[in-house]
């Protein structure tokens, strides 16, 4: 049996959309000699639907979707994952199925029993679980059709009790065939491999594994689809953050790769995986909502530097506006930086002086201002004056305003709402500002695009004469590690603090965090590279009173 396996870029409820590449990747797989072709977990509706599973017309517009893709295959078989209706009353009104398609007709359905409801998921917001369980035969195989989490266990620490696999083994499969949407996150890969791969020794079978590429809003799908064979050796994996389809050779001794494809002889490093992820998501984000041009205020700082190169090598130099918006506190090496990225990427700039409008905001308040001495309330009429001379030329031109604020900076509340912490998507909002600077290294590898100077002066925000960030926050080198602990590992103040941190620290950060939190309700979706990011995978009240 020659099997494809089809990694490809779906957009959530473009039904046409989906239809069309499914079908077209179909008729490739034909035209190759396969004769089955696997396509991704709920590929049909794109993932995540969210609510729009709860229109009756969606479900009916995945199930017509199907019928036509079903109609394709004459000669050859495919998988598809989409929602159906769950006839039990008792139940939730939906599973989260796949279709084995095969002579034009669907030749068996199965429905996802394991649903997550960690992090980012919510499936047992929207699906029924399954709790019956069968094998599919096709060309003298049986086939064990699984739907991502139903596979997710690792053996020595199992997530759940049941386990769909080892109820399909009671039928004497001999291919496991595992459709999933599976989330970036920098140290998912190496996770992801280890649990496939132990999955495949322990029931001593080959394993197909296909997975979503691109973004969709926040959430980014990375690929890297997998073969193992009945031992746990991986046989292929398909690229990360592209599309690719891939064929393989099933037989009683074994499978055999059909392409060149090389594994990679190591994994890459956190900070490449990060640089690709938000490439694809800045892409995705701006394709798939219908726009090309991005714009964004550039201050010379290394935050929006990086934001600017990354939106360069996205949408290209020439549908990038970099706006400099100099203040009466900004200082002149910082309008240069700004001025030599603009010429590195080529990309459109203007500058804007604010002082006048600020000037205005200061007038106008002076009655009520009277005899106070300058603090945030000023500082902050400086952010938002930006922030309403960007979002005017959105209006005007059409463009998207990229945020460029960083998780360290989100994490403690360091942005001003309705100014900088403004705009369509946050790029590196689930990236520490420790790690911007890993990442601008890695954008100059080969040539110096973002000036030496902007990575080497001290982090500013230029809102009162001689400004640093450390005048209100640790060491970013002291602050990050700490965050990571409570945000991503979620330790408390006291283990952390035994880690070695000073307590004095800890508490402050700890508590600007927790206090921070009706900011970060009010800012754009963050493009999520970390197992732990600030949106939907994060869940906290605003008014609690836990300080840890």
């Amino acid at each position: 049996m020659k099997i494809a396996l089809a990694q490809l870029n779906y957009h959530v409820g473009n039904f046409e959309s989906n239809t069309a590449k499914i079908i077209s990747h179909i008729r490739e797989a034909e035209e190759q000699g396969a004769d089955l072709v696997v396509f991704a977990e709920l590929c049909v509706c794109g993932y995540p639907s969210r609510d729009f599973l709860e229109f009756k017309e969606y479900i009916e517009l995945c199930e017509e979707a199907a019928q036509k893709i079903a109609a394709e295959c004459r000669n050859i078989a495919c998988v598809i994952g989409l929602p159906t209706v769950n006839t039990n009353p008792e139940g939730k009104e939906h599973y989260n199925s796949a279709y084995f398609i095969e002579h034009g007709h669907v030749k068996a359905i199965v429905n996802k029993a394991l649903l997550p409801n960690y992090d980012i998921f919510d499936e047992y917001r929207y699906f029924e679980p399954s709790t019956t369980f069968k094998c599919i035969d096709f060309k003298g195989h049986r086939i064990a059709l699984t739907i991502c989490e139903d596979l997710w266990n690792t053996l020595e620490n199992p997530l759940y009790v049941t386990r769909p696999m080892d109820q399909l083994m009671t039928e004497k499969p001999d291919v496991m065939i595992n459709i999933a949407a599976s989330p970036f996150a920098y140290n998912h890969d190496e996770e992801r491999i280890g649990i496939l791969k132990d999955n495949a020794s322990h029931y001593g079978l080959p394993l197909f594994y296909v997975n979503h590429v691109g973004a969709q809003t926040e959430l980014i799908f990375d690929g890297g689809s997998l073969v193992f064979d009945n031992k746990g050796e991986m046989i292929d994996e398909l690229p990360y953050f592209k599309e690719s389809v891939a064929y393989y050779e099933l037989n009683n001794s074994g499978v055999k790769q059909l392409q060149a494809h090389t594994i990679k002889a190591k994994r890459e490093g956190d900070i490449e995986q990060i640089h690709q992820a938000l490439i694809l998501g800045i892409q995705d984000y701006f394709y798939k909502s219908g726009f090309k041009s991005a714009i964004l205020g550039l201050s010379g700082g290394i935050d929006s530097a990086v934001v600017c190169a990354l939106a360069a090598e996205a949408l290209g130099p020439q549908n990038v506006m970099a706006v400099l918006l100099p203040s009466r506190f900004s200082s002149d090496h910082s309008i240069k930086d700004a001025e030599d990225l603009v010429k590195n990427l080529g990309c459109k700039s203007e500058i804007i002086q604010i002082r006048h409008i600020t000037e205005a905001f200061e007038s106008t308040l002076q009655p009520q201002f009277q005899g106070l001495p300058f603090n945030i309330a000023e500082e902050n009429i400086q952010s938002r004056s930006r922030a309403v001379v960007l979002m005017a030329m959105c209006n005007k031109f059409g463009y998207i305003l990229l945020n460029t604020s960083n998780k360290s900076e989100a994490a403690v509340g360091y942005g001003t709402l309705y100014g900088d912490m403004c705009g369509g998507i946050s790029v590196i909002g689930d990236v520490y500002k420790t790690q911007v600077f890993e990442l601008a290294k890695y954008i100059n590898r080969e040539r110096e695009i973002i000036p030496v100077n902007t990575i080497v002066k001290p982090p500013s925000a230029e809102l009162r004469p001689n400004q640093k960030d450390t005048d209100s926050l640790p060491e970013y080198d002291v602050l990050d590690p700490i965050l990571m602990q409570y945000i991503e590992n979620r330790c408390s103040s006291g283990e952390i603090i035994k880690m070695g941190y000073d307590e004095k620290t800890v508490r402050r950060v700890l508590r600007l965090v927790n206090l921070a939190e009706h900011k970060r309700y009010q800012t754009p979706p963050i493009l999520r590279v970390s197992p732990k990011a600030f949106g939907m995978g994060r869940r906290m009240p605003i008014v609690g009173k836990y300080l840890s």
